[in-house]
């Protein structure tokens, strides 16, 4: 792994709650879904070994209810979606998040 691969999953870190958070409210997903979501974003190679813990992990804080379903293809899946809370918390961390964004950009050219 190079120096630019490390700090390249160091910001996918950082941001992958959000932009599950982001995905889920346009709607129900199942883990495998989300991930191919993501992988759909230049840079976004996650693992549904990385997405698991993580729904689980916001599934306990609330943030994200599931639901066993069945599937036309095969066994049943677990579907994802936003709580209220999860709701509540992706509208405020997005604002924070648009903020940081333009903080970054403005570090970045020089106008800081």
């Amino acid at each position: 792994m190079t120096d630019d691969d490390k700090w390249m999953a160091q910001m996918r870190r950082g941001s992958l709650e959000l932009c599950v958070l982001a995905i889920l409210a346009r709607g129900r997903r199942y883990g495998y879904d989300i991930v191919q979501a993501l992988s759909g974003a230049d840079g976004f190679v996650i693992k549904e070994g990385t997405i698991y813990p993580l729904l689980n992990r916001l599934r306990s804080e609330g943030l994200v209810d599931a639901e066993w379903q069945p599937s036309p293809q095969g066994p049943d899946r677990k579907y994802y979606a936003l709580t209220r809370q999860g709701e509540a918390r992706l509208s405020a961390v997005r604002d924070q998040w648009r903020i940081f964004a333009d903080d970054i950009a403005r570090i970045l050219e020089g106008d800081a």
